[in-house]
């Protein structure tokens, strides 16, 4: 078994996705925010169940796709006591393990780059995040780092393991993908038959730049990768509105939509669900008929057909067909949610195109006949 490497340019940072082939469940390690289309389609293609996401520690460099993953597949997260993720559903300490499928995910606590920073365990490899790159290891000049702390690491923990053991390092900047603990053990520059003296000179005089995203990145990390959206929102949260139950994210729309918590009525006109696609397992009922874009008689029919339902989330082009839709719905009596910029996000002029997110520029599912 071996684990599917991707990578992020602009940080250079090593994505892995862990798979349980037999059941189809899988881990992500270390996801990054600008690659959470990709990913989604990865888990999409491969028709995986993504159990746990996995942080080898808070990065100062990128920004986590965690929370908005989470919100998205149902999936856990796993993080280091140590670094205090409060948001993490596990706080992983030394030894712990995580089960997905028929799989094991062994946790061992590596400190040095981070006081939290851990290392992953799995069927003959290990990821080692920040601890252990090839050919170097993570600076320890800031956030909470140690010299001495990350000598013990490496040497004490990670050249313990069996020198076979495949390692994947959470960056590469010079185009490599894997070593092993024995390359490393034996040729690594920073480490190899180094005293614990010789190493924190090596890493004193390195006099690295700040990493130039650190201030917004642990402060997003540290919150799983949770910001505000446009509209001030985090995933989770609902806005309140007048006259129905109120506006929610796509991301929680879904969450809601996947887990059968919610009805997702489409209230766009057929051929915009022709022409520009659609959400999967979507109810149709138009505002407005085309071509004429009369207002739809039928609409409170077809509507009351799903009254029993918990709620409905009503989704349009841009969001403003779809409150009118939410307002008429709560009228009826239903428990009725606009999603926030529709299917295609603010359009209203191409400079601007997209720009307010939308159902399909989230890398949400969706389909075009």
């Amino acid at each position: 078994m071996s684990p599917i490497q991707l990578f992020d340019e602009e940080s250079c940072t090593y994505t892995y996705v862990l798979v349980d082939a037999p059941s189809k469940e899988a881990v992500i390690i270390d996801p990054v925010d600008c690659k959470i289309e990709r990913d989604l389609a990865l888990i999409r293609r491969d028709g995986l169940t993504l159990k746990w996401i996995v942080e080898t520690h808070a990065h100062a460099d990128h920004i986590t796709s965690a929370a908005p993953l989470a919100e998205l597949t149902g999936a856990k997260i796993a993080a280091p006591k140590a670094c205090e993720i409060g948001t993490a559903t596990w706080q992983l300490e030394d030894q712990q393990v995580l089960h997905f499928g028929g799989q094991v995910l062994l946790a061992l606590s590596t400190p040095g780059h981070t006081a939290g920073s851990m290392s992953y365990v799995w069927a003959g490899h290990v990821f080692t995040g920040d601890t252990l790159l090839i050919n170097g290891c993570g600076r320890t000049d800031f956030q909470s780092g140690s010299s001495e702390a990350l000598f013990h690491s490496l040497t004490q923990v990670l050249f313990k393991l069996p020198e076979e053991t495949v390692v994947w390092p959470g960056h590469d900047y010079n185009g490599k993908t894997s070593s092993t603990i024995a390359i490393e053990k034996t040729h690594n520059p920073r480490i190899a038959g180094k005293s614990l003296e010789e190493f924190t000179l090596i890493m004193t005089g390195l006099h690295l730049p700040k990493p130039k995203r650190i201030d917004e990145a642990l402060a997003a990390n540290l919150k799983s990768g949770l910001r505000q959206d446009a509209h001030g929102l985090h995933y989770g949260d609902i806005q309140s509105a007048q006259g129905y139950a109120g506006d929610l994210t796509n991301g929680l729309a879904w969450q809601w939509f996947e887990n059968h918590e919610a009805l997702l009525v489409d209230v766009r006109t057929q051929a915009e669900l022709e022409w520009v696609g659609f959400v999967p397992g979507s109810v149709s009922i138009p505002w407005k008929n085309s071509p004429s874009m009369m207002a739809n008689a039928n609409f409170d029919v077809d509507l009351k057909k799903y009254a029993g339902t918990l709620k409905v989330l009503f989704l349009c082009r841009s969001g403003v067909r779809s409150i009118a839709a939410a307002k008429r719905a709560t009228e009826l009596g239903l428990e009725a949610y606009n999603i926030l910029d529709g299917f295609e996000g603010e359009i209203d002029d191409q400079a601007h195109r997209g720009a307010r997110g939308g159902w399909k520029a989230s890398g949400l599912p969706w389909r075009q006949n």
